[in-house]
């Protein structure tokens, strides 16, 4: 059984935009993309939104609905009642291109600035040997889509337009700490964690894992463990000492 929905969508570019009204058909078992696809094939032809998928696995779909980042093909309709105005917006985080569009291109910088993994010397591609129980902790977060609304809802980028340029966001430290959890990796990722992705900038109240699709404990499990490592090697005194006596960096 349909009803007619009420919508406030933002229509704009980088120049400037605002919330439009629209009144539009809602069906049984839809979720708001489809809605957004039933306003373009009826109402607003010109309406950008960026998609693929629609099964949550791209991550392309990404913005705030009732100001929660969300993605847009995996919210139901029926998470609302038949009489809300349901108020979707661009990721505010990100620059906006045209409508729902935002230029995400902020993360791919960030993930360039991470070295890639750096496997023994002497080891060849092929020769590589784990056991699972040494790599289940970092297998997690490889279900990261990129969906970035992590780092949309991140209030250090949020908030603070002048912390992008030294802070990675929780999806790339999440990377980070992939990469340290790796039992062949050889990088000094602790370091790099502190003094080139913004570590100590994250306050950890977990506003990311709330928002995560994939239900990644990024604070939990990558976050903190990574600011323990990094309290370990500055202040742990054992670890100094050894640190001294082997003149690790």
């Amino acid at each position: 059984m349909g009803y007619q929905g009420h919508f406030r969508v933002w229509r704009g570019s980088a120049e400037g935009g605002g919330l439009e009204d629209f009144t539009v058909e809602v069906n049984e078992g839809e979720v708001v993309l489809d809605v957004i696809h039933r306003l373009q094939a009826t109402q607003t032809p010109d309406l950008a939104v960026r998609w693929n998928c629609k099964a949550g696995k791209c991550g392309s779909c990404s913005a705030e609905i009732n100001g929660r980042p969300r993605l847009l093909c995996m919210t139901r309709m029926s998470t609302f009642t038949e009489t809300e105005t349901i108020t979707v917006t661009p990721m505010r985080t990100f620059p906006v291109i045209r409508d729902l569009v935002t230029d995400v291109s902020y993360n791919y910088l960030k993930a360039r600035e991470i070295p890639a993994f750096q496997p023994p010397k002497g080891v060849a591609p092929g020769e590589y040997r784990m056991r699972q129980v040494d790599v289940e902790r970092s297998q997690e977060f490889r279900k990261c889509i990129e969906c970035f609304l992590c780092n949309d809802t991140c209030h250090v980028i949020r908030d603070h337009e002048e912390n992008k340029e030294a802070f990675a966001g929780p999806r790339f430290l999440m990377r980070v700490a992939e990469l340290e959890m790796h039992p062949l990796d050889e990088a000094d990722r602790v370091r790099e964690a502190q003094t080139s992705h913004g570590l100590g900038l994250c306050n950890i109240t977990k506003c990311c894992t709330e928002v995560c699709p994939e239900h990644i404990k990024i604070t939990d499990n990558a976050l903190i463990p990574m600011k323990e490592r990094v309290a370990d090697r500055r202040y742990d005194p054992i670890v100094w000492l050894g640190n001294k006596l082997f003149r690790r960096g």
